[in-house]
């Protein structure tokens, strides 16, 4: 097994987590914010078990691909010599009813099927196969991971995979003996050449420097109650300390990515950290890890 490309969280989610911290988001955007970070729990926890596949296999995780004009989403896809297989993954949790190809949760709520999704990939993968001259079995299937979840109802012929079936199925691969070659090492290296950094499906709500509560956030329970202890800071809620630095640092990248086109400046920097006690502070971290550009009052870090 090689994992070819990794899961990393999403500019969208990690912007969203900032945001949540240092803003009130709208109930619309909460549940957004909600939905984006339990999904990629539950592709992580999904993560987890096909890293301990043995059988000869490429792995790449959270494909964003274009076919036709068409941009969509791969969770999980794994290539073995034979077969490509194609995972949606799913953190549903409670139980949920199958009725006429609709999927309701208990209270009679719908919704929206994965399986529309799966097919749609499924067809758009299967295509941008064929017009790069492969011509590899597709194999899709909804995983769906959380163990919280129960489907009543679901026939029997639809590509669902239930928290108590995963590892079965993860064993079936297991027992392929087929060693793949450099035809699926081109393959894997061509499908993540084709992986696009920018999603045309991110939803971020507006959001401007002032209305943005300022100050260092605990890494461990985002709290703003934090004090100084000489080369340390301090959570007052949950007694987590980080070495001031490390702090300074991280807090220059959330600034970095809510405000890209920003210039970083220490006096910046210096608001945007609010309990750090002194600027040279700041300036000294600053330039140990980034580039000067510019003199004086024109300066800034990149």
């Amino acid at each position: 097994m090689t994992t070819y490309k990794p899961r990393i969280k999403s500019t969208e989610l990690k912007t969203l987590e900032i945001l949540n911290t240092r803003m009130t988001l709208s109930d619309k955007d909460q549940n957004h914010f909600y939905n984006l970070k339990k999904g990629f729990e539950g592709e992580v926890m999904f993560d987890l078990l096909t890293e301990t596949l043995e059988c000869d296999c490429f792995i790449l995780n959270d494909l964003l691909l274009q076919m036709n004009n068409t941009t969509f989403q791969i969770d999980s896809l794994i290539i073995t010599a034979d077969i490509l297989y194609l995972f949606e993954v799913k953190n549903f949790e409670g139980d949920f009813y199958y009725e006429k190809e609709q999927l309701f949760m208990k209270n009679k709520f719908e919704v929206t099927n994965p399986l529309v999704q799966l097919r749609r990939n499924e067809s758009l993968m299967r295509q941008l196969l064929q017009s790069n001259g492969y011509n590899l079995p597709v194999v899709a299937s909804v995983v769906f991971i959380n163990p919280e979840f129960t489907l009543y109802q679901a026939p029997l012929n639809l590509p669902f995979l239930f928290p108590t079936q995963v590892i079965r199925y993860l064993n079936q691969l297991n027992r392929k003996s087929i060693k793949i070659n450099n035809k699926q090492r081109i393959l894997a290296d061509k499908l993540a050449s084709l992986h696009l950094d920018e999603s045309p499906f991110t939803q971020l709500p507006s959001y401007d420097y002032d209305q943005l509560q300022k100050g260092i956030v605990c890494i461990k329970c985002n709290s703003f109650l934090l004090s100084i202890k000489g080369m340390r800071i301090c959570c007052k809620e949950c007694g987590h300390t980080e070495v001031v630095s490390t702090s300074i640092l991280r807090s220059v990248e959330e600034f970095r990515l809510l405000f890209p086109n920003e210039k970083i400046t220490t006096g910046k920097i210096y608001e945007w950290c609010k309990i750090i006690d002194s600027k040279k502070r700041i300036q000294r971290v600053l330039e140990q890890h980034y580039k000067l550009v510019g003199v004086h009052q024109w300066s800034y870090y990149q």
